[in-house]
């Protein structure tokens, strides 16, 4: 990934930032130390990955398996192994980023159509 391409930042909390490419439009999660590019459809397929595992289970369960959670990055081969606390870090840098694309797409219909005569 190059670091020359303009990149617009999309939202930002304390463990990662999400920015927009619309040279390559791809969307660029930086979390952590991971760093991966995704295009909407595999962004949108990510969150729902994300937001599908069960976290009351992984706070109830006292099994070793229920400590970590492996979700793979579509089409990046990029594994994230996260925490519980991990895990509710990205689901929230997601779902900011999710509302910051479905506001933008608001603004330009609106903006837009109005402008259309």
């Amino acid at each position: 990934m190059s670091n020359t391409l303009p990149l617009t930042e999309l939202f930002a909390s304390s463990k990662g930032a999400t920015y927009q490419c619309d040279t390559t439009n791809r969307i660029i999660i930086q979390f952590g130390e991971a760093r991966v590019s995704l295009r909407i459809s595999d962004f949108l397929t990510f969150k729902k990955r994300v937001d599908s595992v069960d976290i009351h289970t992984m706070i109830f369960n006292t099994d070793d398996a229920y400590d970590v959670e492996i979700i793979d990055a579509p089409r990046t081969g990029h594994l994230f192994v996260l925490s519980l606390c991990d895990l509710i870090a990205l689901r929230d840098l997601l779902a900011g980023t999710r509302f910051v694309l479905d506001l933008n797409t608001l603004l330009n219909e609106r903006i837009y159509s109005s402008v259309v005569y």
